[in-house]
């Protein structure tokens, strides 16, 4: 089997890259699964618990980062806690849609000084660095009739960036669209993260599709993404599937 015919799925329903070590490390509410060249759970532990404390001194200093629904102002020296503050306003939600995004990449771009090929995925939010292509099964749902059938290449180019999942139905983020699963590729897995949110917010209904994807066109740091509500799926952008 070739590298690229390696699969990686969400939620957990993983098949190992094979040229990469599988490790797992999780503090509070946040349980990753790494890929990388080399076992590095220690470091990986030791960086979660750095990132995890540094938004637990936000939220306790700035209530309103935990509990708002819409952006908010603040000032920060924290670069990933300064890029959820100018994302979310982007996007109109509230910072913590890009929490888990920003706790992958917070390890990952740590990580990357002990392994250049590394998949970090923190509930459905994927930071990604690799030099060759990889498969990505999207997994909607038990009940979806896409359920299995929808893979995409991710490309590997040495640049880290982010693919993230925001769904009504699965996982325990809060979501106010209805989409089964709503997949964005994007220049950072913060910026994944909070648009996978803002977007999938934006579908209630098929209806929705059209007007949403023309919305995601026009996002700058956006690469692509699927959309699946029910039978219908919408994709755009640097979308190839497998």
């Amino acid at each position: 089997m070739k590298p690229e015919d390696y699969t990686i799925r969400f939620y957990r329903k993983w098949q190992k890259p094979g040229n990469l070590v599988e490790f797992s490390v999780s503090y509070k509410e946040s349980d990753l699964i790494v890929f990388a060249e080399k076992d590095l759970s220690d470091i990986a532990f030791s960086l979660l618990i750095n990132c995890r404390k540094a938004i637990e001194k936000i939220i306790k200093n700035n209530p309103l980062f935990k509990t708002s629904l819409k952006p908010i102002h603040l000032e920060t020296k924290n670069p990933y806690i300064r890029d959820i503050i100018r994302v979310s306003k982007q996007a109109n939600v509230g910072p913590m849609a890009g929490v888990a995004g920003a706790v992958a990449q917070c390890v990952g771009e740590s990580l990357l000084g002990f392994s250049k090929e590394l998949i970090i995925e923190n509930g459905g939010d994927i930071f990604i660095n690799s030099s060759m292509d990889r498969v990505l099964m999207i997994y909607a749902g038990e009940e979806s009739p896409f359920k299995d059938k929808l893979r995409i290449k991710l490309r590997g180019n040495n640049r880290p960036y982010g693919v993230c999942t925001s769904s009504k139905s699965i996982g325990h983020s809060l979501n106010f669209g209805n989409t089964d699963a709503t997949v964005i590729i994007a220049e950072s897995a913060i910026s994944a993260d909070i648009f996978a949110t803002a977007i999938s917010n934006m579908v209630k209904s098929v209806d929705d599709l059209e007007n949403t994807v023309d919305y995601a066109k026009g996002i700058d740091c956006i690469k692509g993404g699927i959309i699946i509500i029910k039978e219908k799926a919408a994709a755009w952008g640097e979308i190839e599937f497998v």
